[in-house]
Formats: C-alpha cells, sequence, structure tokens
C-alpha cells in the first residue's frame, strides 16, 4: 500500500475539497466539507480498496490522513 495512492483515494472521498489540499499531513476533521457521512465514506473506501475494516474509532481517534493510513497499514 503506497501512501501517495492512500492520500488520493482519501481526497476521491470529497466532492467540493480541491484534491492539493490532501497531504498526509492533512487535519480532514479541520476541512469544511469533512461530516459523519464522508466518514463512512472513507470507512466503505478502505474495506473496498485495502480489504480492511476500519471502525468508527479508529477514524475518530485519528487527527491526520496519515493517522488513519497507519491504522490501515496495521490492519493489512
Amino acid at each position: 500500500m503506497d501512501l501517495n495512492e492512500f492520500v488520493a483515494h482519501f481526497a476521491e472521498q470529497f466532492d467540493e475539497t480541491d484534491a492539493s489540499v490532501f497531504t498526509p499531513e492533512t487535519r480532514f476533521r479541520e476541512i469544511d466539507e469533512w461530516s459523519s457521512l464522508i466518514g463512512l465514506s472513507v470507512i466503505a473506501m478502505v474495506d473496498e480498496e485495502y480489504d480492511v475494516a476500519l471502525k468508527g474509532d479508529d477514524v475518530k481517534n485519528s487527527n491526520t490522513i496519515l493517522d488513519l493510513y497507519n491504522i490501515v497499514s496495521s490492519k493489512l
């Protein structure tokens, strides 16, 4: 699993936010478009792309995209 690929997949969950905003250090909850629905989309994307089951707490306890990436990596 590649970090840049993960960031790109994460960015695809957002309709109104430009992909250039997203980096591993992006604090995703600070993005205006962030919502619980997007959180569910991220969980579904991780399940589909990486066959990893994230829990709501995994998202809740993460601050940056890199935090989420590390959680997904640890479950591969």
